[in-house]
């Protein structure tokens, strides 16, 4: 068990409600914020002219970084859904350090050889996520909680490539040794957030009334909750891997659009179009705490998922219709995409299991869908290179937006009436 005779752990058992939010979603945002540093900055760099076996070098990158993080996430449905809580801060501490001496050996083995070490970067960060996320499931204000850890992944995405950008343009440095400047320069304010995390008291007896009690789950239970919820569980994971994908494509290669867009030249782009999607997505999940109802909560996260599906599809014909400039498409589309995918990682899986009040955690999931989700994202890389490589990465993106706002929106809708009549069974069997 973690000790609570810290004082910083007393002082947040007793104080307000309000400053204890206020205190964990800061700590939980900068310390990802810092982790998402040893994962996405080098998508700044495009390693233009370098290929090897006819494809990209830097699709070669993405592909063995992505591979590493869905396999972690398989890893992980295990690991994470079996993690002690005493346990959450080495671990976390040891995931990001082999990160990072990944992106040393990536600077210092020559191409193509140094692939192997995006595989051994994205290994150990997908498990980064569930860890954080353990210190914040089960809570009353899990919304808030769980929102701002969540869009940390909007505000940090561009964060690091603005960084990454700034390293290479303004301080000289190479393409190859970019991510490891960077990640040296995210490492101590990591530290100083993990000391901060890791005093958050675990969930109180009111926190556990409301949400139901967060516990590691072993084989058979997990085997139990899936035969429990399958048809559902098909549906959004399948809208996830959608959503996910998409998500992936965006950051890894938001270079290269706006290269095509004719604005590649500004490292500030990332930034300036990614904190005002950070500011509505937060404000919008954060509004749900309201809703003490988790069945309703439940379906509402479903409705806001939708509506960011379509948004995606709007935002694309407004672009090629030429009634929005590319920057506003680029907010719009961003908008539409954190609507759908923040929830999943931050709320969705939480009121899932408060609705149902069925003694699990969130990480089990979560790890069920988002392992699905970056094995998605490989296949996307793998059909664009090999099945249109000469289409623009523009325009796959676009065609890639109206084939999820379309597809993602039905299989959404589908979980949200399975979802609806399982609970109305469930209410009638109690």
């Amino acid at each position: 068990m973690k000790s609570t005779s810290h004082p910083i752990t007393q002082w947040l058992s007793k104080t307000h409600g309000i400053w204890f939010t206020l205190y964990a979603s800061l700590a939980a945002f900068c310390l990802y914020t810092c982790v998402y540093a040893f994962r996405k900055t080098f998508a700044a760099a495009t390693f233009e002219g370098l290929a090897f076996a006819g494809i990209s070098y830097k699709v070669w990158l993405v592909t063995f970084q992505v591979v590493g993080y869905a396999l972690s996430k398989f890893i992980g449905i295990k690991i994470i859904s079996e993690l002690k809580a005493h346990s959450r801060s080495f671990g976390i501490l040891l995931m990001v350090s082999i990160a990072g001496i990944s992106w040393l050996l990536f600077a210092i083995v020559p191409p193509p050889y140094n692939f192997i070490f995006l595989f051994t970067n994205g290994l150990p960060l997908g498990m980064v996520w569930g860890m954080v996320f353990g210190y914040l499931e089960g809570r009353r204000m899990t919304e808030v909680l769980g929102a701002s850890l969540a869009v940390s992944f909007i505000f940090s995405a561009g964060l690091c490539r603005t960084v990454g950008a700034y390293i290479m343009r303004d301080w000289g440095t190479s393409e190859f040794w970019m991510p490891f400047v960077a990640s040296c320069l995210f490492f101590i304010p990591l530290l100083f957030f993990l000391y901060l995390l890791d005093k958050v008291p675990p969930p109180s007896a009111l926190d556990e009334q409301l949400r139901t009690k967060r516990a590691p789950m072993n084989a058979d239970e997990r085997k139990r909750f899936t035969a429990e919820f399958l048809p559902g569980i098909v549906l959004f994971v399948l809208a996830y891997v959608l959503l996910t994908a998409f998500r992936d494509f965006r950051d890894n290669f938001s270079a290269e659009i706006w290269k095509s867009l004719g604005l590649g030249n500004d490292p500030s782009i990332y930034t300036s179009t990614e904190v005002p999607v950070s500011f509505a997505v937060l404000f919008c999940m954060g509004s749900l705490m309201l809703i003490k109802n988790n069945q309703l909560a439940l379906m509402v996260n479903h409705v806001i998922i939708g509506i960011g599906m379509i948004l995606i599809g709007v935002a694309n014909y407004l672009f090629q219709q030429q009634i929005i400039e590319p920057k506003l498409w680029m907010v719009l589309i961003g908008l539409g995409l954190y609507l759908g995918y923040i929830p999943f990682n931050s709320i969705f899986f939480d009121r899932l299991i408060a609705a149902f009040k069925y003694t699990s955690t969130v990480g089990f999931i979560m790890y069920v869908a988002d392992s699905f989700g970056y094995l998605g994202s490989v296949g996307v890389l793998f059909f664009k290179e090999f099945g249109y490589t000469k289409l623009s990465w523009l325009t796959f993106f676009v065609s890639g937006g109206y084939f999820l706002s379309f597809t993602g929106t039905a299989l959404i809708a589908g979980s949200m009436i399975y979802f609806h009549y399982k609970h109305q069974r469930w209410s009638k069997a109690q």
